[in-house]
């Protein structure tokens, strides 16, 4: 079993960094609900750097985020992998991302931090796939 993590940009944390100033701006004028929305932003990036993962087992992809997503892809079923800039919805913590196409119209939209060894590892079980960059 191998397991890869997301990588995770910037932009990640510039979203939150709203939430974060309202929260310290309330906990500065003495309102304990600033401390609330401080530790559940905290805990939202923490949960989602920790769980946001690619598992290689045998021969199934698992595709994990939080609760949220846990998606199983038969590796022998993917059919192409290429380098995605997508900025859809997708567990994935970075823009630097590869698409991962299976079946006949599934894909799924993944940010693997050691791309290189990712795409060599589902080379291993299935040297058909189709890389394209």
């Amino acid at each position: 079993m191998k397991i890869f993590k997301s990588k995770i940009d910037w932009w990640f944390g510039l979203i939150l960094v709203y939430p974060i100033f309202l929260s310290i701006t309330a906990l500065l004028e003495g309102e304990w609900i600033g401390l609330l929305g401080l530790a559940g932003v905290v805990g939202f990036i923490l949960v989602l750097s920790k769980t946001t993962q690619y598992i290689i087992n045998e021969n199934q992809l698992l595709v994990k985020s939080t609760w949220i997503v846990n998606e199983r892809i038969d590796i022998s079923k993917i059919t192409k992998i290429e380098k995605s800039n997508s900025i859809l919805s997708s567990p994935a913590l970075s823009l630097d991302r590869l698409l991962v196409r299976y079946n006949k119209y599934d894909e799924v939209l993944i940010s693997p931090k050691e791309k290189k060894e990712f795409i060599d590892e589902l080379l291993k079980i299935n040297p058909n796939i189709e890389i394209k960059n």
